[in-house]
């Protein structure tokens, strides 16, 4: 009895006549349907998230703000973010004028490069079918539309990462230390977009070109020093530009403990994302939280629970049936193999940063899972490629059918989970599920298409509900409007400022046309009047800027027109304001559309 193993793809023999190639079209249209379902109503989530839309207003307003991610156009604190992504909606909102669509447009439009970049990934190694199938899988996932048509880092960030992985394919072809570094400038800008969790692919880059790149052993090593050499001038010359401009010239760095971006990566957007405890002013939730919104209970189940699985699993179990039966079909070929190299590239991206989100005791959000997305849609493509393409031997096919069954058992299994919305899916989807299965195991030859559809099925009309549905706030949720909730921390729109306060703000002269004591609330205040708006302490509310010297200068000065106290803004100060405390015993409050405000000056 022989082993069955996949070998290496037969090469083309010729080019195909003109009008033949039909992959160009299906790109097109691929790309076209994936533009329509980002960009289509995306501004009925009116700004989004407002702290991010803050910023990007900012942005465009002051160009201090802009390159360091300024909550105000003023200049007094940062976002708890680097500003990469801000750089790029800043820009977008100055050519073409503030507005909600200038705000969530970049996500979209990033969105659509990550999908035909993953689409030109993915056909590198196992042709221009696999780089379809993997593109749509992307393009549908419900938490990729979810961040693709939301003003969030995480969309640049996706992007940044599929753009390395793809420069890191390019070097395994000719062991090119060249594409190696460029992948790691890639990764060193997707720092720059939300730090650490950029560099969870670097384990994979690195196994996959240690493991496959033709080229001597030394050449690998030497080239991979080269390419973590380019992570760090891509990620550090921004972080040594904060640390060496003049403190008193640039907002403070918000969510950091002593005004360093440095120690903003390290501490509460870094370890303490991981290990939890304290940073940036605040404290990091535990992962005992069985809170939606933040992640639910930590263990190796997390990506498939309550709060992460509507987000990224339908495709999960069918990603990690194909990569280990495609590793164990590929074990027999030359090093240097493509298909191989590639399912270690993917297999590790899926595995690295799933075990981390999996088990991360700090601040976790279920939309963090957009980043496994990619490697899910990969795995998916080229491992079913790949067992279609070896169907002539039984065990491949039952690997196959595994695959399928997989994807659509566990999409039922979802779907139970939701099943007041289009219940009558899931029994179509568990038919047809049997059906193709034993089809795929008998060798019915024709069932391709079917598997395919049978396997995106439920993850593709979930997705499109997400598309369908509204969201804002700070911790946005995939799903239908009765399900996709807020996470426990606004995820629905902020509540509108009042006409009157916002005529009040709009008539100021000053720098700030006020100060509060939340970082939301200074964002609603500022997107409803146009004005710059200090939000005090920073997004936690413990950041110490302005301090109360700086803040009673301000007032001494005029630049600062009024204080505003209450009116549910949001967000609020931990613990009492020594500030809040000074203005209230200095100034006189009035009440202005159910907020306290104080006139200063």
């Amino acid at each position: 009895m022989t082993t069955a193993t996949l070998t290496a793809p037969a090469p083309t023999a010729k080019a195909p006549p003109p009008g033949r190639n039909w992959t160009t079209p299906a790109l097109v249209v691929l790309l076209a349907g994936t533009a329509v379902l980002y960009l289509w109503n995306i501004t009925a989530s009116g700004w989004g998230n407002s702290y991010y839309a803050a910023a990007t207003q900012a942005g465009a307003q002051s160009w201090t703000a802009w390159l360091f991610g300024g909550l105000d156009a003023g200049g007094v604190i940062t976002v708890d973010k680097p500003p990469a992504a801000l750089w790029v909606s800043g820009l977008f909102a100055r050519a073409f004028g503030f507005s909600s669509w200038t705000v969530l447009a970049p996500q979209a439009i990033e969105g659509v490069l990550a999908v035909w970049l993953l689409y030109a990934t993915v056909k590198r190694t196992s042709g221009a079918v696999a780089g379809l199938i993997a593109g749509a899988a992307l393009a549908v996932t419900p938490v990729a539309v979810l961040m693709f048509r939301f003003n969030l880092p995480d969309a640049l960030l996706v992007l940044l990462m599929v753009a390395a992985a793809y420069c890191t394919v390019r070097a395994l072809e000719k062991g090119s230390g060249r594409w190696l570094a460029l992948a790691g400038v890639a990764v060193g800008f997707a720092f720059l977009a939300k730090m650490g969790q950029a560099l969870l692919v670097l384990p994979a880059f690195t196994a996959a070109y240690l493991l496959a790149a033709p080229t001597t052993l030394p050449k690998r090593l030497l080239h991979l020093l080269g390419a973590g050499l380019a992570v760090v001038v891509s990620a550090g010359w921004f972080i040594a530009l904060v640390e060496l401009w003049p403190r008193e010239s640039r907002p403070y760095i918000g969510g950091s403990d002593n005004d360093s971006l440095w120690e903003l990566a390290m501490g509460y957007n870094g370890l303490g994302r991981i290990f939890g405890g304290r940073g940036g002013g605040g404290v990091i939730a535990g992962g005992g939280n069985a809170n939606l919104g933040f992640g639910g209970e930590t263990g190796i189940g997390r990506l498939f629970g309550a709060s992460m699985g509507a987000e990224i699993s339908w495709l999960l179990p069918a990603a990690l049936v194909g990569m280990l039966a495609g590793l164990w079909f590929t074990r027999r070929l030359p090093r240097t193999d493509r298909t191989r190299a590639a399912l270690v590239l993917w297999g590790l991206w899926v595995l690295g940063n799933g075990v981390v989100f999996s088990f991360m005791s700090g601040i976790t959000h279920p939309y963090y899972t957009v980043a496994v997305a990619p490697g899910v849609a990969a795995l998916v493509a080229i491992a079913g490629r790949e067992m279609w393409r070896g169907r002539e031997h039984l065990p491949v096919r039952v690997a196959l059918a595994t695959m399928v069954a997989a994807a659509g058992f566990w999409g039922f299994a979802l779907l139970q989970r939701f099943g007041e919305w289009l219940p009558a899916l899931r029994w179509v989807v568990a038919a047809l599920t049997v059906l193709v299965a034993t089809a795929v195991v008998m060798g019915v030859r024709r069932v391709a298409a079917l598997a395919l559809a049978t396997s995106v099925l439920s993850t593709a009309a979930f997705g499109v509900a997400t598309a369908a549905t509204p969201h804002g706030g700070s911790i946005p949720m995939s799903g239908p409007p009765s399900y996709a909730g807020d996470g426990g921390m606004g995820g629905g729109p902020m509540g509108a400022t009042s006409a009157e306060l916002t005529d009040l703000l709009k008539a100021t002269t000053g720098t700030w046309a006020a100060a509060t004591m939340s970082a939301q609330g200074a964002a609603n205040l500022s997107l409803d009047s146009g004005k710059a708006v200090i939000g005090i302490g920073g997004w936690s509310g413990g950041d110490p800027a302005p301090t109360l010297e700086e803040f009673r200068q301000y007032v001494a000065d005029g630049r600062i027109g009024y204080f505003v106290s209450g009116g549910g803004m949001g967000g609020g100060p931990r613990g009492d304001s020594e500030i809040t405390e000074w203005v209230a015993a200095n100034y006189e409050a009035t009440t202005i559309g159910g907020a306290t405000v104080y006139k200063l000056g």
